[in-house]
């Protein structure tokens, strides 16, 4: 019974600015690349500080919902401000970096592997892959089944059982590090290009080019706005 009773948590002041800017953007059917009104304007009609409606806006782009063009204002993402939990997110923060952490690790090896081992079916499901990537990109979304498409193959082209037993068991962390990274603003059209310098050292049988290319694209996933997220310590009382 005690496990199942938790103390009832106070909203914090940016979560209630959150909910009134969603049901703004709801009421005036607000879609992806309309603007909201300014900071100074949102603080005075929510009589709040600018200082909780930054904290509100952050949030809300660490989830990949705003995008802050500094000196334009600021922009849905998406047709709706449809929030994950907090605390969903505070943990994904936390275990992110040992994520990342073993994705290079990992996968570099495995680039370095597959330009030495790749077959020409390997290459082309490589190929196939990046095509996929390409026509996710080119339909306006992020990238994401291509990505984890090109990856796959990579380590298939590895021909290592035991590092592919690895990827598999870490296959839902990496994806939530997947989607977090493509959810940056122009971040699938970057990825795209890496892959592709990673897939031309891999055909070239370039070893040391492949795995510096798959540490330099670990590194790029690895910049992601989440890790640079500090929520509010205290509630609003």
């Amino acid at each position: 019974m005690s496990d199942a009773l938790r103390p009832i948590g106070r909203q914090r002041l940016y979560e209630q600015v959150i909910e009134q800017l969603r049901a703004y953007a709801t009421a005036h059917d607000l879609k992806a690349g309309d603007r909201l009104p300014a900071e100074r304007v949102l603080a005075d009609r929510l009589e709040v500080s600018r200082v909780s409606i930054k904290q509100a806006i952050v949030a809300l782009e660490v989830q990949g919902l705003l995008e802050v063009r500094h000196g334009g204002g600021t922009y849905l993402r998406r047709d709706s401000l449809d929030v994950e939990p907090f605390e969903v997110l505070a943990d994904r923060k936390r275990r992110l970096p040992d994520v990342l952490d073993a994705r290079e690790a990992l996968e570099t090896k495995l680039a370095e592997l597959a330009a030495r081992r790749r077959t020409e079916e390997d290459l082309a499901e490589i190929d196939r892959a990046l095509e996929y990537m390409r026509a996710e990109i080119d339909a306006g979304e992020l990238g994401i089944e291509g990505d984890r498409r090109f990856h796959a193959a990579v380590t298939a082209a590895a021909h290592s059982a035991l590092m592919a037993q690895f990827m598999q068991s870490m296959a839902e962390r990496i994806g939530e590090s997947r989607h977090e990274s493509l959810r940056q603003p122009g971040r699938p059209a970057r990825s795209f290009a890496q892959h592709q310098r990673i897939a031309e050292a891999i055909r070239a049988g370039h070893a040391p080019a492949a795995a510096a290319a798959m540490r330099r694209h670990v590194h790029s996933v690895s910049r992601v706005r989440l890790l640079d997220w500090e929520p509010e310590a205290d509630p609003a009382g």
